[in-house]
């Protein structure tokens, strides 16, 4: 089974590469942003972040959702330790690919999208909330400096060579 989570910031590639790594794998690809209730939504579009009673509900449906699935990959901001325990209280087995992203380079992407609700005011609120993986967790850190290709490869050869 492969129950992959591609985690960072807005920004920082998780549909791009998460979407690409489904391809590569043949599994579904699931973009967690659908599955906000839309209320989060419209908090997030109004300039305000989310807090814990805002995200855990969130969170529950992202772990069910890698949990039904044999082989998928969600993209999750999955910011916090708290966060991907939450996930993983559903689906323990999950991995997480981290993509770490430079401020600047969120800042440019967010401000460059027109069609998504969350606004570049924002990125400073998930940078400050940011806990990298920790060394106990499953899951691989891929630097900016990897394009997608790039990206696929490291997770892809990650995984095969998981032992947490």
């Amino acid at each position: 089974m492969t129950r992959i989570v591609v985690m960072g910031p807005s920004g920082s590639g998780k549909s791009t590469v998460g979407r690409a790594l489904a391809d590569r794998l043949a599994v579904r690809f699931i973009d967690a942003d659908d599955l906000h209730p839309q209320a989060n939504v419209e908090k997030m579009a109004a300039g305000v972040p989310l807090d814990d009673t805002d995200r855990m509900p969130w969170l529950a449906l992202v772990g069910t959702a890698l949990n039904e699935a044999d082989d998928i990959v969600i993209a999750c901001s999955a910011l916090k330790r708290a966060y991907r325990d939450a996930i993983r209280s559903q689906a323990p087995d999950a991995f997480f690919a981290e993509l770490s992203v430079s401020r600047a380079v969120l800042q440019a992407r967010v401000s460059s999208r027109g069609d998504h609700f969350m606004p570049t005011s924002l990125v400073d609120s998930q940078l400050q909330t940011w806990e990298p993986l920790e060394h106990d967790e499953a899951g691989v850190r891929v630097d900016e400096s990897a394009d997608v290709d790039q990206a696929t490869a490291i997770i892809r050869d990650a995984l095969e060579t998981r032992t947490v």
